[in-house]
């Protein structure tokens, strides 16, 4: 507030004008190193009609959750791998913060035939479904 509208008894601020408190997710960090992926691909796994995922927990101090994205040229041409890998990108950016564990790394596969082509709600769920069951919440 100005000094002007602190004087001014009309310019107070309102419940309705004042900015809720800002939730804090853990940071999403892209994998990029070979390593990382090949880690993940030695730890849990959990198939799902639209996608693998692949989930470690990597045993560091590092809170932020890893997620790697991969697409075989069996999902199809570059065009389709991309579109493929857009949509895994979407569903873990909307998901994972909420759901995803501080502290672990998760790969997620494309299928041929059907990540590109999967209902995109469809998918979240799908998404939902393999972190319970790879983290070992849903028996």
């Amino acid at each position: 507030m100005t000094p002007s509208e602190a004087s001014d008894p009309g310019c107070e601020t309102s419940p309705e004008t004042q900015v809720p408190a800002v939730l804090s997710f853990p940071e999403l960090r892209v994998l990029k190193k070979r390593a990382a992926f090949l880690a993940a691909a030695r730890a849990r796994r959990q198939g799902t009609g639209g996608f693998l995922l692949q989930g470690r927990q990597r045993g560091d101090d590092d809170a932020a959750i890893g997620v790697g994205f991969t697409c075989s040229k069996k999902v199809g041409n570059a065009v389709a791998r991309n579109r493929a890998k857009r949509r895994l990108r979407e569903i873990a950016r909307l998901i994972l913060p909420e759901l995803g564990r501080p502290g672990w790394d998760y790969v997620l596969i494309g299928k041929a035939g059907a990540t590109a082509t999967r209902d995109f709600t469809d998918l979240q769920s799908d998404l939902r479904y393999a972190l319970r069951k790879v983290h070992g919440d849903g028996r």
